[in-house]
């Protein structure tokens, strides 16, 4: 069985701490937290799970934190986390058994990160992240701000998940890294011009942030999933503005960079839907429906596209159309998904008394 150091880079995170330690307690061998100057009861409550405490001086760039973390470990792998971050019950078993059962010729495990879940516990979306890697081959972390680890040889994708139950964070922290880096001259990577663009989006600078995403794809030179991002993202700047022609052009752009996407599907979709051009709505919902969800993709996953949400669709496409059938046909298979959702009951409700009327009018007729 292979032995696993927990790394973690903390500041002031009093509020989730304990819950974050306390659940991966008893899976992992050591816990090696770095403080990056707290100044509430953080060190405190860390104390309470180990000794291995250490104080970074804060420089304005994650992945020296996370680099000096990793320093500090001694056992076989090692695992990090953010402070927001819980390993569920489910998914404290399933990492046991792979603590178990993981080949030591493995250099990275990925898992599953799990960012906005329902009130039903129900994945909303998700990505992949390599979270447990081989000590020995010193893998580095790059870039002050939303920072990646760099891993390559035998990658294992695990069924393990992260979920990310955030409180609050300082939503301008990262704003202000990018621009004082801007102010000193500093050329941006594509991976920065990428997360600088969305910290210009999350903070409704829209124009700026089309800028940026524009200047992304035109390096060409970024990470594949990272461009069908942006071009949803700059589908989304379009929609705010109300031009709906460059809205379409990033939505169809997406195309470029692979194979049809369910999330891309569901935006032609509800385009057509909303221009009342139902049949074209039928066929990018119907194509969302008959894609198969990347499991061992690293990207990010809106599950509803890909799972009840183009069924709901399809139900209210073609419930106007007036295949009260067919309609009732995708409203269950949503249902399948979704039991209690009040537009798939409601739905449910108006389609079983037409369809109950048209069955004793065939029955008539004989």
């Amino acid at each position: 069985m292979i032995t696993v150091s927990l790394c973690m880079i903390v500041k002031n995170e009093e509020e989730t701490i304990a819950r974050c330690l306390e659940a991966v307690k008893n899976l992992v061998d050591e816990i090696i937290i770095v403080d990056t100057g707290s100044t509430d009861k953080t060190k405190e409550i860390v104390s309470q799970f180990t000794d291995h405490i250490i104080d970074f001086t804060w420089i304005d760039d994650f992945a020296a934190a996370r680099n000096f973390a990793f320093s500090h470990a001694t056992m076989d792998y090692i695992f990090w986390l953010d402070a927001d971050d819980v390993v569920m019950e489910q998914d404290r078993e399933k990492f046991l058994t792979l603590k178990k059962t993981l080949d030591p010729s493995i250099d990275s495990v990925t898992m599953h990160y799990n960012l906005a879940i329902d009130e039903k516990e129900n994945v909303i979306s998700s990505l992949r992240r390599n979270r447990l890697v081989k000590r020995q081959n010193d893998f580095q972390w790059h870039g002050a701000v939303h920072e990646y680890l760099e891993v390559w040889g035998n990658i294992f994708h695990s069924d393990v998940a992260v979920t990310h139950c955030s409180i609050h964070h300082d939503s301008d922290r990262n704003l202000r890294i990018y621009e004082n880096r801007l102010s000193l001259g500093e050329n941006f990577s594509p991976r920065d011009l990428y997360y600088f663009a969305n910290e210009l989006l999350d903070h409704q600078r829209i124009e700026p942030a089309i800028d940026y995403y524009k200047q992304f794809l035109a390096t060409k030179n970024g990470w594949v999933e990272d461009y069908i991002s942006a071009c949803g993202k700059l589908a989304d700047c379009y929609n705010t503005l109300g031009d709906h022609e460059s809205e379409l052009h990033f939505t169809l752009k997406s195309f470029e960079y692979d194979s049809p996407r369910a999330e891309f599907c569901c935006r032609l979709g509800y385009r057509f839907l909303q221009n009342n051009q139902l049949h074209h709505a039928v066929f990018w919902y119907k194509l969302a429906t008959q894609l198969e969800k990347p499991t061992e993709n690293l990207g990010m996953i809106k599950h509803a596209c890909w799972t009840w949400l183009p069924h709901l669709q399809l139900c209210v496409c073609y419930s106007q159309l007036g295949n009260y059938v067919l309609a009732n046909a995708h409203n269950e298979i949503a249902r399948k998904h979704l039991p209690d959702h009040p537009s798939i009951l409601h739905n449910k409700s108006f389609l079983e008394p037409i369809l109950q009327k048209q069955q004793l009018a065939e029955q008539a007729d004989f």
